[in-house]
Parts: C-alpha cells; structure tokens; sequence
C-alpha cells in the first residue's frame, strides 16, 4: 500500500507541475487522492466523506432515469446505494488514472452515473422477463426510417435477415445478435445471463455482424460498402443513428 501511495503522489506532483488545474482545486485533489490511498482511518475517513457525495448522484441519476425504465420508491432507493457503494470501490481502485485535469469529484462522479445506468437496465430487463433469445423479425423495421410505401420492402429486407442469421450463424453468435440487436438487450445483462464477459459479447457480435454482411451482399441485399441499397436503383430504409 504504501509503494502505491509513493506512486500516486507522484504523479499529483507531476500533474501539479502541469498546472492542469487552479492551485486551490489542485490541493483538493491531491488531498482526496493521498487519502483514499492511504490506509488505515485515513482512508476510512476519505470514504465516509466522499460516499454521501456519490450518494447524491446516485440518487440524482437514478430519478432522472426513473420514468423511462418504470422504476420508483425503494428499487431506486436500493439501486442509488449499490451504484455509490460499487463506485466508491471501483474509484479506489482507479486512482492512478485520475490525471489531474479538472475536479476530483466530478472525475468520481462519472464512475456513479455509469453504474447508475447499469444496474438501472440490468433491473429493467430481469423485471421484465424478456427472453433474450426472443425472436420476432418484424420488429427490425423498427430500426429503420421507413414510410407506409416502404413497408414491404422492409419485411422483405427483414426476411433476408432472418434466414441470413439461420444459415450462417453459430448458435451462440444468434443469440448474442438476436439478444442486443434485435431485442436490444444492454451487452453487460446479456453477458450476466450467458455467464461471459462484455468483451468476449462483443467479439461474437462483430463476428456475427461480419458474417451477416457477407451473406446480405453475396443476396444481393447489401452492396460492397457499409451504405444499404435495394437490389435495384431504389434506395433502402437507413439506419436510426
């Protein structure tokens, strides 16, 4: 611990030297630094100082939050506390990372509002029971700009989809891309649900993604380039951003 506090005041000297701050903020960082690097009721007093801050945020967040995912009184209430408590851990563990440029607390605040958004999905989906291997391609044309004349065309588009999935995909490549591009399942409660990590997610769905490309342009659904056009001149709906 203490080679760690040595290292992290280190680089609050060097960042001090850089002037990325006002010497008044400077000091205050430097201090919630050297703090939560300490041991001992250093550090103990560090966290009950900054976990009502986090706390706040927490809470903040999550009302804001609140009406589009249906969640109120105490699952937001539980939900504020588990986000502030992990994000009090995960800010303990990342303090070399902390570079100095602007206020310590708004730097921890970020770790709360990403756990807030989180846990806030994760609950929502596990509320709703929606199974992640669900498959209803008509909604797919809810992914697109369309008009009441473009409509066929996108069943037709959506069918093409479908039976791309079913004859290139492994099974666990159609999950991953039923699961967050069909039903829009949060990769991080996919990766819960399948026991695996967001990365290794992400790496089945660009694969899955890649061979979908392959098998929509060889149909003649897709060109060469990442622009979607028909088969003949007329163009397809366009992806929302």
């Amino acid at each position: 611990m203490e080679s760690d506090l040595t290292s992290v005041c280190a680089a609050c000297d060097a960042l001090a030297k850089e002037g990325a701050v006002d010497p008044e903020t400077d000091r205050e960082n430097r201090r919630w630094v050297r703090d939560l690097a300490a041991a001992g009721p250093v550090r103990e007093a560090a966290c009950r100082e900054l976990y009502p801050l986090l706390l706040r945020i927490a809470k903040s967040e999550a009302r804001r939050r609140a009406p589009v995912l249906e969640l109120d009184g105490p699952e937001l209430e539980d939900i504020a506390h588990q986000a502030a408590a992990d994000a009090l851990m995960a800010i303990g563990e990342r303090l070399d990372r902390f570079r100095g440029e602007a206020r310590f607390t708004t730097w921890a605040s970020k770790f709360v509002i990403f756990n807030v958004a989180t846990k806030m999905n994760r609950h929502f989906w596990r509320r709703h029971e929606v199974p992640y291997d669900q498959e209803d391609w008509s909604r797919i044309a809810s992914r697109f700009d369309v008009g009441p004349d473009d409509e066929a065309q996108v069943r037709e588009f959506a069918a093409a989809i479908s039976t791309a999935v079913e004859e290139n995909l492994s099974e666990r490549q159609r999950i991953v891309f039923v699961a967050t591009v069909l039903n829009g399942m949060p990769m991080d409660v996919l990766a819960d649900e399948l026991g695996s990590t967001h990365n290794a997610l992400h790496k089945v769905l660009f694969d899955a993604r890649k061979k979908l490309r392959a098998a929509l342009v060889a149909s003649g659904y897709l060109p060469a380039t990442p622009q979607m056009t028909a088969r003949n001149s007329t163009p397809k709906p366009t992806l929302k951003p």
